[in-house]
């Protein structure tokens, strides 16, 4: 795409979007460089190779051929602290709210307090300890209003720490509509009723609410120690 004179942005996107497996080796990308490849593309290359399970990456990890040749799901091998665990998208991921929300003070971009609500795992293997932190926004809040207007409340679900490593969430299993990473989760459709307060009708999700989130693409972790 660069030799058709693309833009870098343009090929970052492609990249970006791309299920292809990209050599990222340190003598490709010098050659990279001596193409005049921006470096723009060259770390769009590097992420997106880290961020999925390829070929290559599958077999670093020690994932094992099965019957017919085919590679075996890493996931069913030993996870151990040389080879890491494969954590899969669409995993649920059990959160809880840390402290009190409410859309009688919360503003939009607030940031909001969630964590682990227990050990996350890949078969028997911790791969992320409770009490691991996640990262969500407030994107909309509303003050219930005259004539009975009940408060609004929605967040944006974004990652979850884990040492030095980045899972990104979504809000549902599947990816469309308002399952994608950092699309809103509504609170209001999720609990409805539940912790609204009795006179004002604003929105108040309770410290220790639990929330569901799901993780939103294939990722290598180390298993906890």
């Amino acid at each position: 795409m660069a030799k058709e004179g693309f833009a870098p942005g343009l090929i970052v996107k492609a990249i970006q979007s791309s299920s292809t497996d990209f050599d990222v080796s340190a003598d490709a990308l010098v050659a990279l460089k001596n193409a005049g490849i921006d470096s723009l593309v060259m770390e769009a290359m590097l992420s997106a190779q880290a961020a999925k399970p390829s070929g290559a990456i599958e077999a670093a990890h020690g994932a094992t051929t099965g019957r017919g040749g085919g590679m075996s799901d890493p996931v069913t091998a030993a996870c151990t602290a040389n080879r890491g665990c494969l954590l899969r998208d669409s995993t649920e991921v059990p959160l809880k709210f840390a402290s009190c929300l409410t859309s009688k003070t919360a503003h939009e971009g607030d940031p909001v307090e969630l964590v682990l609500a227990e050990d996350l795992k890949v078969g028997v293997a911790v791969v992320a300890a409770k009490g691991s932190h996640a990262v969500a926004t407030v994107s909309s809040s509303k003050k219930a209003g005259m004539m009975g207007r009940p408060g609004e409340l929605s967040v944006q679900l974004q990652h979850l720490v884990v040492g030095d490593n980045r899972v990104r969430l979504r809000g549902t299993k599947g990816r469309e509509g308002e399952g994608k990473v950092g699309t809103t989760v509504a609170l209001t459709v999720l609990f409805g009723p539940i912790g609204l307060f009795k006179h004002s009708e604003n929105i108040e999700i309770a410290e220790g609410t639990p929330l569901t989130a799901y993780v939103d693409q294939d990722i290598w972790l180390p298993q906890v120690q």
